[in-house]
């Protein structure tokens, strides 16, 4: 059970309601820093709603709360809610809602040191060989996050890529704060999770940085604001004010000069509890990547949380996108029912009357786009890509 944190405003002109506090989960991540900023900078107040921030243990367990209502929303893997919805991850049929989009990029795939010296950053070519190289000592062993969350699916997809055969290696769940204790461990040759973990690993020199997510899918979508359907259908009102403080967040977070607080916010014990320096660097686009392959710069394709209007948006064909991944990867049998999931589970009507009002342009949907690693993806011609991708 995760702690819930209670801070005090930092603006103190603003009355709370009387109303109950909202309570929203989040996981320790660099990416709840959308959250984080809207709470220390007194935003939740300003709008007229009192939030908790409730520390959660796993993806498991921000699942299990939002449905039965402990928490009334969560800092999220954007896929997560497909995933319970269709069973992969959850009781098939349970609907999760997602609200908005907090983040994209900002994500690895790190390797164990038993890697260093076969492949290098972002060297697909050598990954099988790699691994065959390792599997004549030892078993080997991925992990990722949650089935079917984001953390999942990059790793499959680098697979794919990789032309790695996924049932010749183990995939496992691990919750992200304990990635890189479980490597210490050598339960895993390496994981896919969001930072500060991946830069954790280099700073205890436990792994190294093999690949970022936004090296397999620049701007994907990563983290969303989910929330249960009891409150987005008897709180509009207050999930609204919500979306705007948040919204308001993302872009002071989007100003590079804000990230050293930030980083300094998350660093605390009761938000990710990870060292300052590795948590802004990675948030100021800095990658050591350890293993001796140097520094990796990012300039345009860091984490951002705004990114002048591009990020909030929560796109059906990126829901849909997600579905397939699941056909693609023998998750789902059969092709679920794409379009009608993705207009059951993401609220982009209500997500249109927030940016309506806070001024934020509504990115268009429903359009092919192509991600770094893969081919061409159409939500309208859906069977036509999975003809045609690696599985």
């Amino acid at each position: 059970m995760g702690a819930v944190i209670i801070l005090a405003s930092t603006i103190s002109a603003f009355k709370y309601p009387a109303a109950e506090a909202i309570k929203l989960g989040f996981i320790p991540l660099t990416d709840c820093a959308p959250l984080v900023a809207a709470k220390e900078l007194g935003l939740f107040a300003k709008y007229g709603v009192n939030v908790e921030l409730s520390k959660e243990a796993s993806w498991a367990n921000i699942r299990d709360k939002v449905l039965n209502g402990e928490l009334d929303g969560a800092h999220c893997l954007f896929s997560m809610p497909l995933s319970v919805y269709t069973g992969v991850g959850g009781k098939a049929g349970s609907e999760m809602k997602i609200a908005m989009t907090l983040n994209n990029n900002g994500q690895a795939i790190s390797l164990s040191k038993d890697f260093c010296g076969l492949v290098g950053f972002k060297d697909l070519k050598k990954v099988n060989s790699a691994i065959t190289e390792i599997k004549k000592r030892k078993e080997v062993t991925f992990a990722m996050t949650f089935p079917g969350g984001t953390h999942d699916i990059w790793l499959r997809n680098w697979m794919a890529a990789a032309g790695v055969n996924q049932k010749s290696v183990g995939i496992i769940t691990i919750p992200p704060p304990q990635m890189v204790a479980n490597m210490k461990v050598d339960n895993m040759e390496g994981f896919c999770v969001g930072e500060p973990w991946n830069g954790v690993a280099v700073a205890q020199s436990v792994g190294f940085t093999h690949i970022a997510s936004q090296d397999i899918w620049k701007n994907h979508p990563e983290k969303a604001l989910v929330v249960n359907s009891k409150f987005a259908a008897g709180q509009k009102e207050d999930l609204k004010k919500v979306m705007k403080a948040i919204i308001e967040a993302q872009k002071w977070l989007d100003n590079m000069g804000n990230r050293k607080k930030a980083a300094a916010w998350l660093s605390k014990p009761y938000y990710v509890n990870a060292p300052v320096a590795v948590l802004e660097a990675r948030l100021l686009g800095s990658n050591d990547l350890g293993c001796d392959l140097g520094v990796q710069k990012y300039k345009d394709d860091y984490m951002t949380f705004y990114n002048n209007g591009l990020v909030a948006t929560p796109k059906k064909s990126y829901a849909m996108w997600f579905l397939a991944q699941y056909v693609r990867f023998g998750y789902l049998k059969s092709a679920p029912d794409y379009k009608g999931i993705a207009e059951k589970l993401i609220l982009d009507d209500l997500f249109a009357e927030v940016a309506k009002e806070m001024s934020v342009p509504v990115q268009p949907d429903m359009q092919a786009f192509k991600t770094t690693l893969d081919i061409n993806f159409d939500p309208n011609n859906i069977a036509g890509y999975l003809s045609a991708t690696k599985k």
